[in-house]
């Protein structure tokens, strides 16, 4: 029996609560044109988790590495590849663009993203990231303890975040307006806990939480934080001000769409120890328009990418079956990157370790302004602004960082689904661009009442397995280390294989599995 979509009313109080879906009946208030954008997945579960036909290719042809997917992962492979004198090289893409979550996008008015929006500044030991940075012109000097400094136009301009609350907006994310004596000590002393992690060295001179995943200290009683969840690590701080721990379920649902009781509490002390740098202070946040869509394009350059390609099977010896806009067809690799996450993985290489992975669901909506609405009291526009009790997480501003505050802008709105994966891809069956766009304006007019009326246009992506998130023993499981051994002639690049979904893991990744194929026999020969 098929699924019965939610009236309007039903998908708004589902996403937003009730009190917000209660004007939602008789003559409903005006709907800006727009869209639901294809995220690749109507063709991914045709070709590949539905299809009941075997593939027989038409053609063949031969190249020394096949990359599959071109996200952060294939095209940080594929340029390191090309750092290595490696060029004979493909990436496949299901979807008709590249870049994954990452990709951005872009109007008249502004650059804009579709997904991640930032990476944090590389510290004195990421000399991969230091390069990549480099080469598009973002370092403007480096300390004498080997830090880059950030070129200013990149780093993130005040106001960096702010929160709305009872009518007003506060700087910064923790409220520090009406805050007690005991919120303000746990607060400080939470902070100092930070601090001394992030100052922390084990024998081998390695951080106790690392970005990447893969330079962190190994010890196992920093890793045995993986058995208990964030909330019961806090609990057993005796960290209970309620502003305190609204930040933590905010930082949570922020990097993993996940809350504190059900994020490993090594996830959750490396989201806030892993971005301090040598001196323990946060590194800058370093953004573009359109988010991490510059960092993509970049990786992309002079990179051979097939787009609208499926492929359906991947052997050990090299072979890949696909099918493409012209048809099926086959390609016989000296090395192959599978750059997908771990679920379509499986499906094509069926025989590796299995891990217990939980998907988290977003979904990402980009409205298009041709002016500004009514600030509220309080603190001035940021690039980051978040509604404090609401279950999105707010917006960001394209425009901010070029210092434009009036006038048209994009903004951008995420909304992450902090259930079961599965229950958030069936909660929005059915739900229409019209359920998504009233969505998207209730929950923003609880700061900004006159926005809908200088909207043009809104676009809405939904992500069904939007990101791997790190829930209670999760991230060390001796499967996930397991799963980065290529098979044959295949080796894994995602950033499910670190268990987080950031930036500085799939490069990560992408760089391991090219130097994998650049030392491997005759990794430099033709195809």
């Amino acid at each position: 029996m098929a699924a019965i979509a939610p009236s309007r009313r039903d998908f708004v109080a589902m996403l937003l609560g009730a009190p917000l879906a209660a004007a939602c009946g008789g003559k409903t208030a005006r709907i800006p044109d727009g869209t639901l954008v294809e995220t690749g997945a109507k063709r991914g579960h045709a070709a590949v988790r539905d299809a009941t036909q075997p593939v027989t290719p038409a053609s063949w042809r031969e190249v020394q590495v096949a990359i599959v997917g071109s996200g952060v992962a294939g095209l940080s492979a594929a340029w390191e590849l090309r750092r290595r004198g490696i060029t004979d090289v493909t990436v496949f893409e299901l979807d008709d663009v590249s870049g994954g979550t990452a990709r951005g996008g872009a109007s008249s008015v502004t650059g804009y993203p579709w997904g991640a929006h930032y990476v944090v500044a590389p510290q004195s030991d990421q000399a991969d990231l230091i390069a990549l940075m480099s080469e598009l012109g973002a370092i403007e000097s480096t300390r004498p303890d080997g830090t880059p400094v950030i070129d200013e136009a990149l780093r993130c301009r005040e106001l960096e975040e702010r929160v709305f609350y009872r009518g007003r907006w506060y700087e910064g994310l923790y409220l520090e307006a009406g805050a007690s004596a005991e919120d303000r000590r746990q607060h400080a002393r939470f902070n100092e806990e930070v601090v001394a992690w992030s100052r922390f060295r084990d024998h081998l001179g390695k951080r106790a939480f690392s970005l990447p995943v893969s330079h962190a200290s190994a010890l196992a009683d920093i890793t045995a934080l993986d058995k208990m969840s964030f909330a019961a690590w806090l609990d057993g701080k005796g960290y209970t001000s309620e502003r305190l721990r609204w930040l933590c379920d905010y930082s949570c649902r922020d990097d993993y769409s996940l809350l504190a009781k059900d994020t490993s509490a090594w996830a959750g002390l490396f989201y806030f120890a892993s971005r301090r740098g040598e001196g323990a202070s946060y590194q800058s946040v370093v953004t573009w328009p359109d988010g991490n869509g510059t960092l993509v394009r970049h990786l992309a350059k002079g990179v051979k990418i097939e787009t609208g390609v499926a492929v359906v099977r991947v052997d050990p010896d090299g072979t890949l079956l696909a099918v493409g806009k012209d048809g099926p067809f086959g390609v016989r690799a000296r090395h192959v990157v599978l750059a997908v996450p771990g679920y379509v993985a499986d499906r094509l290489v069926p025989d590796r370790p299995r891990t217990v992975a939980d998907y988290g669901a977003w979904a990402v909506a980009n409205l298009h302004l041709h002016g500004r609405p009514t600030e509220r009291m309080g603190a001035p526009t940021a690039w980051d602004s978040v509604i404090r009790n609401s279950p999105s997480l707010g917006y960001v501003s394209a425009t901010h960082q070029r210092g434009r505050d009036h006038g048209p802008t994009v903004w951008t709105w995420f909304y992450p689904f902090t259930g079961p994966g599965d229950e958030a891809r069936k909660q929005v069956i059915g739900a229409t661009y019209e359920d998504w766009a009233e969505v998207v304006l209730r929950d923003l007019e609880v700061a900004h009442p006159n926005l809908r009326s200088l909207v043009d246009r809104i676009e809405v992506a939904f992500w069904g397995h939007g990101m791997i998130r790190p829930r209670v023993g999760a991230l060390f499981d001796p499967n996930r280390v397991a799963r980065l051994a290529p098979r044959g002639k295949i080796h894994f690049a995602h950033t499910d294989l670190s268990g987080v979904a950031l930036f500085e893991e799939a490069f990560d990744h992408g760089l391991r599995a090219a130097r994998e194929i650049a030392a491997a026999p005759m990794g430099r020969g033709p195809g």
